[in-house]
């Protein structure tokens, strides 16, 4: 079946609906597709959603003077990328169930200083509709996982990269240095011919000489970057000169707070940095020595007999059996299995997103319930916590997470455009 029969089966199906104790002749129109993205459709629906959204966080974050046809276009490209990639996930069977959905609310909620229920009215009393919000963040959490799975997971740093760091940041400690910024892409294709790259500087370019005129970046980020974060007005937050791209760190050295740089080029494209604000400033972090068992869902074990694996785990060690003791007899994890579970000290970033989360949730003592990471399903137990100077620690390992955090970084960018290139997305007159 060509792709002309498919839009053509997929436009009848969804376009048309007969009514009930009606004729045929009575066929009404309750939606229109704007766009095929492989199997999947995008609706009108669907986008206009979307856009009341963004719309409502960028009124929010004072943004809101972006023009409705550029936002439209903006946030269908989102949709695009993400449909894209929970098709991926699907393919490999990632998902995220409503226990894991509720508890990473709860801590989002929690994070905020709110109950879930305060939580909830909150981001209804901001004109979002709560179970949009929801569904949104099940699918973000999906895309995490897969970008886990099918980026970070194979990018591995190597002895002599980390020694290369020390020894080139010995005079200029950029971990103590950390940078706020907006950021603008004006993407090339992966097989970028001259002509392509010679039209991406010229547009470059012409955005520089804007932002020189004195438009506003943010706004220009929303109407015209290709980067992830362009909804956002381009911001990327703040982060230490080490996490970022080495290109990034020599193009905003020596800009002040509200400059932005010329256009610099990669892979990607053409990158412009906006100089929010710098500091190098000393950082004290909280450090937590934790332990875990972790059980992974396998063919002889589904997600919810492992969750309830960890359930009487952790009913056992409630009734006096001690956690290292099971942790060395079940967890799945062989790296801290035979130290009864014990993962030593861990700072920020160290671990995924999920189990940072649940552990900055937990007091001292405290046994989490049952929870899902990309790895499997874990319970965990916060022994300690203490204050760290970062910039004393370790500095190998602090070599190895940024490299690392960089590599990731760089890698999805260009990841991203691949799924995008080769995915088969038509767009669809009204």
């Amino acid at each position: 079946m060509n792709s002309y029969q498919i839009k053509k089966i997929i436009l009848f199906g969804i376009y048309l609906s007969i009514l009930p104790g009606v004729s045929q002749a009575t066929l009404k129109p309750l939606d229109h597709i704007i766009a095929i993205v492989n199997e999947d459709v995008i609706t009108n629906s669907m986008l206009n959603d979307r856009v009341q959204d963004f719309r409502k966080q960028l009124q929010l974050e004072q943004l809101s003077r972006i023009d409705p046809e550029t936002l439209e276009k903006q946030v269908l490209e989102r949709i695009v990328r993400d449909t894209i990639q929970l098709q991926k996930a699907k393919k490999f069977g990632i998902t995220v169930d409503d226990l894991m959905l509720n508890r990473m609310l709860e801590q989002l909620a929690k994070s905020n200083n709110m109950s879930l229920e305060v939580f909830r009215q909150t981001i209804e009393s901001e004109g979002l509709a709560y179970t949009r919000f929801r569904e949104q963040t099940r699918k973000e959490l999906i895309i995490k996982q897969l970008q886990q799975r099918l980026v970070a997971s194979k990018i591995n740093v190597s002895d002599q990269e980390v020694q290369q760091y020390i020894e080139q940041n010995e005079l200029f400690d950029s971990s103590k240095i950390s940078y706020h910024l907006r950021h603008i892409l004006i993407a090339t294709p992966e097989s970028a011919k001259p002509e392509d790259i010679k039209k991406a500087k010229q547009k470059a370019e012409s955005v520089y000489e804007k932002i020189q005129a004195g438009e506003n970046f943010a706004d220009i980020a929303i109407k015209e970057s290709s980067g992830r974060n362009a909804l956002k007005g381009g911001d990327l937050g703040e982060r230490k000169a080490n996490e970022l791209p080495q290109l990034f760190v020599n193009a905003v050295k020596g800009l002040k707070p509200g400059e932005t740089s010329k256009p610099v080029k990669s892979a990607s494209g053409f990158h412009l940095l906006h100089m929010v604000s710098s500091s190098n400033d000393q950082l004290m972090v909280e450090q937590i020595h934790a332990r875990h068992i972790l059980i992974r869902p396998s063919n002889k074990i589904s997600d919810e007999q492992a969750r309830k694996m960890l359930t009487k785990l952790k009913i056992r060690i409630e009734n006096g059996e001690k956690f290292s003791m099971l942790a060395s007899q079940y967890s799945e994890d062989p790296s801290s299995k035979t130290q009864g579970g014990d993962l030593g000290w861990a700072g920020p970033g160290d671990f995924v997103g999920t189990f940072e989360n649940v552990a900055n949730s937990l007091s001292i003592g405290q046994v989490s319930e049952p929870f899902k990471s990309p790895f499997g399903w874990h319970i965990l137990e916060v022994l300690e916590r203490r204050d760290h100077d970062q910039a004393k620690s370790n500095k190998e390992n602090q070599a190895r997470n940024a490299i690392r955090k960089r590599k990731i970084d760089e890698e999805l960018r260009l990841w991203l455009r691949r799924i995008r290139d080769e995915a088969y997305v038509e767009y669809v007159d009204d």
